[in-house]
């Protein structure tokens, strides 16, 4: 009897054992837009897949607050991810293809999700893995359930599967010497002076003439209280150099979906743990700049329906520089306790506006024109479920993808998604000068990048440390290439890559360093990805074509990937410091004669109508006056300012200055193309 029961004992502990277990082909750890799209496109080539996600919804920052989403080149994005945004704006007006609510995104993806038959399972923390040799066999969650797979993606924001499974990862800032990259490590920026047309004006979004977006400290600001020790959020300087590597990276926020419709608007709470004192640097940021208003505090940006994602810009906005050096490799009582750090700060932050008598009224009153949304986050009183953690770990893979595989060597022959977003970080910390002023750190101007190909060998660990795990949100990037790759449609294309590329490994019982790429890529170009782009190279004009990367500047010019530039970045005055900014391309020609002079630029509603343009011949010097409003008429790139002549011993000019413009001055490049022998001497 007691054999009987001992045996009925163990077999109903085996069942009970079996019932903690799932077993599929695919366990894809994070709910974020990537791992869902990689879930759903491996589940479309036959897999049986999990989805396991930490936080109690999905869908990462998509889903959670951020609906501007940054395209960069929207020719791009194809496959999976266009299909994603197509269908949560299928509702909406075109202009708002990328920018839809965040619950249509929520719906968007539940609906992939169920066509796919794709298993999610909400608020599942990691809590270890089991490996068999080079592969991941299973991991257990806190709960104690287990997950069997035979392939593995780690989609999380943070890399923690990844580092769970011994494979080499970064957090921070690499040196410039390591990767030889001019933007990387510390990096602190002086000053950069604003007018106060551009400080008191709205973003464009809302009306505003002034910039989209403004980086940095705009004046000198003491960041020292009475008895000389640093105020709220302002650190002394680290002893190290410009270009040391640290162990920090860029700060993250809330983003914010806000709105002035009365029938939707909620007021901003006031947070738990509400304390004016933090605010010290943003009211003496407000004292030196009266006029600012709410919209050059923020940035808003418009997706559908009278709704705006509000994020951070400038010194001091919902970024809460310095708060997140122990998030990226902390447990979840540190993490929590970051988040609520960060919650209290933003929530704080519009309460200040809102309702501190210090604040001037005109500004109060405009924030309180501003609210949450009630449809949103409906189970959360309006505020977004997600802290956007923009930079956590990064993989160190297989290829490191760098700053020069942005802007110079921009083709892989193992592509498997594009990018084309700026170099984008925001500020890391604000310092103390010597003399106690604050600086912003980190947050180097925008740097520009050619759309660019990101190579499968970024998804893959090194082959000797895991053969069935893909990363597709940490890849492997220094931190200077990951401040353009972060981007969420990017993240979903590396998803989509992943998903198919994992049940490549399945079906050829290989790992995944050792897939046929170009099977992968076949498949991926059959879905609609978009592997390769062709751009305006300059080598493919007639003439020679002076690109703006040539041209001499002087004052402050802006690198922008706006539309389609030659060489796939052009520049502009942001619209401020008229009259001190000149741009002069020069040459020799090879032969003297006659030549079309020709000037290329990025025409938009908000350009200048009456932009000078000088060219220096032979002869003298003419200057016309340019509408950039209007489309160039030459190959979409160019208008015709003359044909000129010049002679050998005289450089060709051409020069464009923002002297009295009523707009903002883009310039892209200059073309000279031979138009006869004849020169007047």
């Amino acid at each position: 009897m007691k054999i009987l029961l001992g045996c009925f004992l163990s077999g109903l502990l085996a069942l009970t054992l079996r019932a903690n277990e799932t077993d599929r082909d695919l366990i894809v750890y994070g709910g974020t837009p990537s791992g869902l799209i990689a879930a759903v496109a491996a589940a479309r080539e036959g897999l049986t897949v999990t989805v396991l996600e930490p936080s109690r919804w999905i869908g990462g920052m998509v889903t959670g607050g951020l609906s501007k989403s940054d395209i960069g080149k929207p020719e791009t994005i194809g496959g999976y991810t266009r299909e994603f945004f197509t269908q949560a704006a299928k509702d909406n007006d075109p202009k708002f293809l990328w920018y839809a609510e965040p619950y249509r995104n929520m719906e968007a993806f539940r609906a992939l999700l169920t066509e796919a038959k794709v298993e999610v399972i909400t608020n599942v923390g990691l809590k270890s893995v089991q490996r068999e040799g080079q592969r991941l066999s299973r991991l257990t969650t806190l709960d104690g359930r287990i997950f069997r797979g035979r392939q593995f993606i780690d989609a999380t924001y943070e890399g923690d599967l990844m580092a769970a499974a011994g494979v080499s990862f970064i957090i921070g800032r690499e040196s410039r010497t390591q990767y030889g990259e001019r933007l990387a490590g510390y990096f602190p920026m002086p000053i950069r002076p604003r007018s106060e047309e551009v400080m008191s004006n709205d973003c464009p979004s809302i009306g505003g003439k002034g910039p989209s977006y403004i980086h940095g400290t705009p004046t000198d600001i003491s960041g020292l209280d009475s008895k000389g020790q640093p105020i709220a959020g302002v650190n002394v300087a680290p002893p190290l150099q410009p270009g040391d590597a640290d162990q920090l990276t860029q700060s993250y926020n809330f983003r914010i979906c806000v709105t002035q419709r009365p029938d939707l608007k909620l007021p901003f709470p006031k947070p738990a743990h509400y304390d004016a004192q933090r605010y010290e640097l943003l009211l003496r940021l407000i004292q030196a700049h009266p006029a600012i208003p709410f919209g050059r505090l923020f940035h808003l940006g418009e997706i559908a329906n009278g709704k705006y994602d509000l994020n951070a810009q400038g010194l001091f906005s919902t970024d809460y520089p310095g708060a997140n050096t122990d998030y990226p490799g902390g447990d979840t009582t540190t993490r929590a306790r970051i988040l609520q750090e960060h919650l209290d700060h933003n929530q704080g932050l519009f309460w200040f506006l809102c309702h501190d008598a210090r604040v001037p009224l005109k500004l109060r009153e405009q924030a309180n024109t501003w609210g949450l949304c009630k449809d949103e986050f409906t189970d959360n009183a309006g505020w977004p479920y997600a802290l956007y953690v923009r930079e956590a770990r990064r993989m160190i893979g297989e290829y490191v993808l760098t700053q020069k595989d942005l802007q110079q060597e921009i083709t892989k022959p193992d592509t498997v998604a594009m990018g084309s977003f700026l170099i984008d970080c925001h500020i890391v910390e604000r310092i103390l000068t010597p003399a106690g002023m604050v600086r912003d750190e980190g947050s180097f101007q925008d740097e520009p990048v050619k759309p660019y190909q990101i190579p499968y060998r970024c998804l893959t660990p090194k082959r000797n440390e895991c053969e069935n795990l893909l990363v597709t949100v940490c890849p492997s990037a220094s931190h200077i290439a990951y401040c353009s790759l972060r981007m969420e449609p990017v993240y979903m294309a590396l998803g989509h890559a992943a998903g198919v590329a994992s049940a490549l490994a399945l079906h050829d019982h290989t790992s995944v360093q050792s897939i046929d790429v170009p099977v992968l890529q076949g498949k991926l170009r059959a879905q609609k990805a978009v592997l390769e782009l062709k751009s305006a190279e300059a080598m493919r004009f007639t003439g020679i074509v002076i690109d703006d990367e040539e041209a001499a500047f002087t004052g402050t010019w802006v690198s922008s990937n706006f539309g389609k530039a030659i060489n796939a970045t052009s520049r502009h005055d942001g619209n401020d410091n008229k009259g001190k900014c000149e741009a002069r391309f020069e040459t020799q020609l090879p032969h003297e004669g006659r030549y079309h002079v020709r000037f290329a630029y990025l025409p938009s509603g908000n350009r200048a109508s009456n932009v000078p343009v000088r060219v220096v011949a032979a002869t003298g010097s003419q200057t016309f006056r340019i509408n950039q409003k209007l489309t160039p008429e030459l190959e979409g790139h160019f208008i015709e300012l003359g044909v000129f002549d010049f002679i050998k011993d005289k450089p060709a000019q051409v020069i464009i200055s923002n002297a009295d413009t009523d707009g903002f001055v883009s310039v892209d490049a200059v073309q000279f193309v031979t138009a006869g022998p004849e020169v007047i001497k």
